[in-house]
């Protein structure tokens, strides 16, 4: 059977593949196939709210027949192979679609067993992760309910989605075991693979203050490389001296490693240069170098800047305006320069915003704010107001 054909065939049916859709679909294009076989789709950006007690989940849920932009054929099917050279997909039921042009944007896949022990211990025995949308209430429900004990909140090292959420969530939950009085009988651990908090000066020394505030032991440069969930301890490795120390615990946010979809991480699209599969791209351009008719976005894409949905919505335009172009017979002249945004939440009422560029420059949206500081303003727009952003601008092609 030969393979059926679409002009654009988008491989996911998140933030990345539904913003590029909705825009596609807005300039013209009619022949657009997108692959996903979830039918639920989730503003993930929430879920540090849902783990800190300050938003219901249901707040980051819709089905993703929602999402999927008018005239779209959406496939609810799994990407299992690229081959391009003879530009097919092939998908987990056998069928293979040809493309004109290529949009990957799967995301990326957690990986649990990445640490031994944290799979099994995962949901119970006081261990949780704001990263799976069934347990962030959990992290709500331990945080809570302790008045007492130790609170290890771990980051892996590698890149990961959302760089500022396994910090945020130690942030929340000691603001509110301060406000109940009961933040000095806990010891907070918080474990960060870097050598800094942040990797941009100006915020690092706010999250510096943010942590001694609270009295948090920051253990920089190192990582929880075992866990022992029945027993409740963890092994933290300091990653500078190579020394181990097992920390019992009562409460563990774990984030987990992360890597891109196998399938693709074994094909011929993925970067030699990143040890996690994560698939090459041309940083400005944001096509593929050697297969310029594959354009990739999100957190698959091997880029020097964080995976966040703010770098989404400066990606998406490039894609979108350099795949028109390559239609058109004309070069790819529109770049990417790296933006994304960290919204780092501190307090239950506080936020400052990151936001940089791959050289690291601030690059403020509201250059009249400081936003390197901690304010109130700048934690309803995280609530309120990007979620009504990301629904009704970005994944309708608006924003």
């Amino acid at each position: 059977m030969p393979p059926t054909h679409h002009q654009i065939v988008i491989i996911g049916g998140g933030t990345a593949g539904i913003t590029v859709a909705a825009r596609l679909r807005r300039a013209g294009v009619r022949d657009i196939a997108l692959l996903e076989p979830s039918e639920t789709h989730w503003y993930q950006p929430l879920w540090t709210l849902v783990g800190g007690g300050q938003a219901p989940l249901r707040a980051s849920l819709r089905t993703e027949a929602e999402v999927i932009p008018p005239g779209v054929r959406w496939l609810r099917e799994r990407a299992t192979a690229v081959d391009p050279t003879a530009r097919t997909v092939t998908t987990a039921s056998g069928r293979v679609l040809s493309y004109g042009r290529l949009v990957l944007a799967p995301g990326l896949q957690l990986d649990w067993d990445g640490v031994p022990g944290l799979a099994t211990a995962l949901g119970h025995g006081g261990v949780s992760s704001n990263y799976r949308p069934d347990l962030a209430p959990l992290t709500w429900d331990l945080i809570r309910r302790m008045r007492r004990g130790t609170a290890v909140f771990t980051m892996p090292s590698g890149p990961v989605k959302c760089g500022g959420a396994p910090q945020k969530i130690a942030y929340l939950a000691a603001d509110h075991w301060r406000k109940r009085g009961v933040l000095d009988a806990i010891r907070v651990i918080l474990v960060i693979p870097e050598p800094t908090l942040f990797k941009v000066p100006v915020f690092a020394r706010t999250l510096e203050e943010t942590a001694r505030r609270y009295g948090i032991e920051v253990r920089l440069s190192s990582e929880m490389t075992s866990l022992d969930g029945a027993a409740r301890k963890a092994v933290i490795t300091d990653h500078t001296t190579g020394a181990a120390e097992t920390v019992p615990y009562d409460l563990l946010h774990a984030v987990p490693p992360q890597r891109a979809p196998e399938w693709l991480a074994n094909g011929p699209l993925a970067d030699p240069g990143s040890p996690y599969g994560y698939v090459r791209t041309d940083r400005r351009t944001l096509q593929h170098p050697e297969h310029p008719e594959v354009f990739v976005l999100g957190d698959v894409a091997n880029l020097p800047t964080s995976k966040t949905g703010a770098a989404i919505r400066k990606q998406a335009p490039v894609v979108v305006a350099n795949l028109l172009a390559g239609l058109r017979g004309g070069p790819a002249t529109t770049h990417y320069d790296g933006y994304t945004s960290c919204p780092l939440v501190t307090a239950r009422h506080k936020m400052l915003l990151a936001e940089f560029d791959y050289d690291l420059r601030p690059t403020p949206s509201f250059p009249f704010i400081d936003t390197t500081r901690e304010r109130t303003d700048m934690w309803f727009l995280k609530r309120y107001g990007l979620p009504q952003l990301y629904f009704k601008g970005m994944l309708k092609g608006l924003a």
